[in-house]
């Protein structure tokens, strides 16, 4: 993987839109991240995160030096550009009135095999207040089911940049922070039976709950 260029390792559009959104975020968000060397380097992975605004997945995205996938509602597919964009960049349609959507977990899985990665939000949904939310089952689900390292990241400022209901404030400082890899041993406990997956939710969310902003560097 290339450090300066990590574009090249990309598919192509991918690659062209993550150099793209990631000199827009730092004109705009002035966006700064710590803990990159936490990515894994080889392999599929999932990079977990809190949710606070519609900006989560392109920042996020565009400071993991890695291809990423993540999930949209079905209903953004409407033909066009937009279906276009989605789908060259690996975007997942997800069935949110379905209880189980099956099509989206067999898109993980195989993503998860093509040594890529994808990111999820414990939460569900995006913050209306800014704090953490309790977790759902879902990414204690997915792995579970798929037993690959899980990234914990945080996100601050996003609220305050284009939180839910509020305007879209360009200049607002916006970063991000990657925590230690968590193994299927950090995570899954197998005994709990039902409340597995519910669980291995919190566990993760835990770890993201704990992330900090570095201090700056007094000179």
């Amino acid at each position: 993987m290339s450090h300066d260029f990590p574009q090249v390792e990309m598919d192509f559009i991918y690659g062209f839109f993550h150099y793209g959104m990631g000199t827009l975020c730092d004109i705009h968000f002035h966006a700064a991240v710590s803990g990159v060397d936490n990515i894994p380097r080889h392999g599929g992975f999932i990079v977990a995160a809190n949710h606070a605004s519609i900006l989560d997945p392109p920042i996020i995205g565009a400071q993991v030096p890695r291809q990423l996938c993540a999930f949209a509602r079905k209903t953004l597919w409407k033909g066009g550009i937009v279906s276009w964009w989605l789908d060259a960049v690996g975007v997942i349609p997800v069935d949110r009135d379905s209880g189980s959507d099956v099509s989206a977990i067999r898109r993980v899985l195989h993503v998860l095999r093509e040594d890529k990665g994808i990111i999820l939000f414990p939460e569900g949904t995006r913050t209306p207040t800014g704090r953490l939310q309790r977790p759902k089952a879902g990414v204690g689900l997915m792995a579970c089911r798929t037993g690959v390292p899980v990234v914990p990241a945080r996100i601050f400022g996003s609220f305050e940049a284009f939180g839910r209901n509020g305007p879209l404030r360009l200049g607002t400082p916006v970063s991000v922070v990657f925590g230690r890899p968590l193994l299927p041993g950090d995570y899954d406990n197998q005994a709990e039976g039902k409340e597995r997956y519910q669980h291995a939710s919190e566990r993760i969310m835990a770890a993201i709950a704990a992330l900090e902003l570095p201090r700056p560097k007094v000179i």
